[in-house]
């Protein structure tokens, strides 16, 4: 019997981008081919590119030219470009890399294969689906195909595209509107994967609080999915990201206080803390709102950790609104977060604030206040739990310590240890914090857990 043909998919950004990915890999896996293995050269090539990081377009178009040569060796071999930079380059991107075979949008993800047979006959294509099906997005096949890196931890997308209008963000034009996926399907895909051994799963959408309006014209359903995953045997773990601040709801709130396996763990994008930049960013919210909705969810919360994306050097942004940003990074005293340095994206409206750029060494020494801040905060939180006993998901070895292995809290904290020979992924463990670091932390294995250990948690709703 042949030899089956090998994919390689090379995915850029976020988990969204990650879990489509998984998804692109169970089409193919379902059409007869097989993932590449190290050492073997592939047959078709993907690449799901991103268009928030930095230099996304640098960096595909750098591993692109390094395939240029092996495409001109083995003129069978396919390279297909997907995700948010084809929705938004489209042509541009053949134009630059003529040796590419297919370009296919964040709409008509599941086209994929079909759209690289196509090109063995018809030669070089682009297929851009214009905007995404209703009835394709809710459709739940993609994802029971994945293949997933991980035997007991999956991901699952619960909405495509986002309403909202943020000045810096460049989704709602590649990925479309908000589009949700039944309840009962969410339901019954999160079944399955507990039926196949996943015992945590994290929920994706681009504002998870929304999830929901469009089906009921109304209130949103987040609440109500938080709690049906509760209700479900075997799952231990349920995480979610990211919601929007301005929709962070009491429901919300309530339902991760009182649903036993939901975990307490927020990441709440704040941005700026600056009225007057949030305004221009049209994020929806002020910042005592935001304050007042974060400490509503600590109050009802036990032990939440909070973390949260910023935004440095946003065109206009003075030194008034930069000290006002780190008040309230101080007030909010986050566990973890993600500061960025202002980097436009073509397409946006923060993009034509060009006389309003700051200088670039400004945001620099911007960033790097705030990030001594932050690091601050965070070394605090993981001192705190110095001599605590964790419950931890293990996930493995170390990237980079194969002795020590890994695995996270339900908080999502980091924590390394010392394993046991009979450890294994996926078990639940004991594990005794010794030593806390801004990014991880350091702990002693005590046992290996079984069965649920998670505690119901009350609502104390702040007024």
């Amino acid at each position: 019997m042949p030899e089956s043909r090998t994919f390689s998919i090379r995915t850029f950004g976020c988990q969204m981008n990650e879990h489509d990915s998984e998804r692109l890999a169970g089409l193919f896996v379902a059409r007869g081919m097989r993932p590449v293995r190290e050492g073997e050269s592939a047959d078709i090539v993907i690449f799901n590119t991103c268009t928030i990081r930095e230099n996304a377009d640098l960096k595909l178009y750098s591993a692109l030219g390094h395939l240029k040569a092996d495409k001109a060796r083995r003129p069978d071999m396919q390279i297909a470009v997907g995700g948010c930079m084809a929705q938004k380059d489209q042509e541009r991107i053949l134009e630059r890399a003529p040796w590419v075979d297919v370009v296919f949008g964040t709409h008509n993800l599941a086209e994929a294969p079909a759209l690289l047979e196509r090109a063995t006959r018809e030669g070089p294509l682009v297929d851009i689906w214009p905007a995404p099906d209703p009835e394709a997005t809710r459709d739940m096949a993609p994802a029971l195909y994945a293949v997933r890196e991980s035997d007991f931890a999956a991901w699952m997308t619960i909405q495509t595209g986002c309403d909202n209008t943020c000045a810096y963000c460049i989704v709602p034009s590649v990925r479309g509107g908000e589009i949700s996926r039944p309840l009962e399907d969410l339901v019954r895909e999160a079944q399955l994967l507990t039926s196949r051994g996943v015992t945590e799963i994290t929920v994706l959408g681009q504002n998870v609080n929304s999830y929901g309006r469009d089906l009921t014209g109304r209130a949103p359903l987040f609440a109500d999915l938080l709690r049906r995953l509760g209700e479900l045997d075997g799952l231990e773990r349920v995480r979610f990201t990211s919601p929007h601040p301005k929709d962070l709801r009491e429901d919300t709130i309530a339902a991760m206080a009182e649903t036993a396996n939901v975990c307490p763990q927020l990441h709440l994008p704040l941005q700026s803390g600056s009225d007057r930049v949030l305004s221009a960013m049209r994020r929806g919210y002020t910042a005592e709102r935001y304050l007042t909705r974060l400490r509503a969810a600590r109050a009802a919360i036990e032990d939440l950790h909070v973390s949260t994306d910023l935004i440095v050097g946003f065109p206009g942004e003075t030194e008034e609104d930069f000290v006002r940003t780190l008040e309230v990074v101080a007030e909010a005293d986050y566990d973890s977060a993600y500061p960025f340095q202002f980097s436009p994206r073509e397409g946006t409206r923060a993009a034509g604030y060009v006389e309003e750029f700051i200088a670039p060494d400004v945001v620099r020494e911007r960033f790097l206040r705030l990030k001594e801040v932050l690091d601050r905060s965070a070394l605090r939180h993981h001192e705190a739990r110095e001599g605590v006993i964790e419950e931890v998901l293990v996930e493995g070895p170390s990237r980079t310590n194969d002795a020590v292995w890994s695995g996270r809290t339900r908080q999502g904290k980091l924590v390394h240890f010392d394993p046991t020979a009979s450890l294994r992924r996926g078990a639940l463990v004991s594990v005794e914090i010794t030593h806390g670091a801004p990014y991880h932390l350091r702990g002693t294995l005590l046992d290996v857990r079984r069965g649920p250990r998670h505690k119901t948690r009350l609502s104390v709703l702040a007024s």
